[in-house]
C-alpha cells in the first residue's frame, strides 16, 4: 500500500494555491470511497477532469494507483489506521535513534533484540483496535486471496504418496 498522507502532499505540490481545496477534494472521494468500485470510478471522474489541466497532479495521483487503492481491500473500520505509513516510519526512526547509543552490536541478535523490541511496541499500539467477527472473516479472506495463509495442515494419520 501506498501512503495516502505522503501521496496527497505530493499531489498538492503540484497545484496552484486557488484550486488546490477543490482538485484535492476529488481525491480525498476517491481514498473515502465505501468499496473499490466505488473508489474506480471516483478515480476515473478525477483524471477526466483534470487530465488536461493539471498533468502533473494526475501523474502522480495514477503513478501505482492500484497501490493506492489497495486501502479499500480491508475493512471499514479499518482504512483510516493503515491508509498512512507513519506507524512504520515511527518504527524505523525509533530504531535509528537506539541504534546512535550503540555503536556496535555485539552480535546478530542483540541487533535482532532491538528490532523486535520496536515491532512489539508498533504492535502494541496495534492491540486498540477491536474486529469484529465481521471483520476477522474479511481478514481471513483477504489473507488467502494475498496467498498469506499456509494450506491446511494434513490431519490424516494416513502416509500419503
Amino acid at each position: 500500500m501506498v501512503c495516502w498522507f505522503h501521496r496527497l502532499g505530493n499531489i498538492r505540490a503540484k497545484l496552484p494555491d486557488e484550486t488546490a481545496g477543490e482538485v484535492l477534494a476529488h481525491v480525498c472521494a476517491v481514498r473515502d470511497a465505501p468499496t473499490l468500485d466505488a473508489a474506480r470510478a471516483a478515480a476515473d471522474r478525477y483524471v477526466n477532469t483534470y487530465r488536461r489541466e493539471y498533468p502533473a497532479a494526475i501523474a502522480c495521483f495514477t503513478d501505482d494507483l492500484d497501490a493506492l487503492l489497495a486501502i479499500h481491500r480491508v475493512p471499514v473500520r479499518h482504512r483510516i489506521r493503515v491508509r498512512t505509513t507513519n506507524l512504520a516510519q515511527r518504527s524505523f526512526v525509533e530504531e535509528r535513534r537506539r541504534t546512535k547509543v550503540i555503536p556496535r552490536f555485539p552480535d546478530e541478535k542483540a541487533a535482532m533484540k532491538l528490532v523486535f523490541a520496536t515491532l512489539i511496541r508498533a504492535a502494541d499500539r496495534w492491540c486498540r483496535v477491536s474486529i469484529s467477527a465481521l471483520e476477522r472473516h474479511q481478514h481471513t479472506l483477504l489473507r488467502a486471496e494475498l496467498g498469506l495463509d499456509p494450506p491446511p495442515a494434513n490431519t490424516d494419520n494416513r502416509k500419503t504418496n
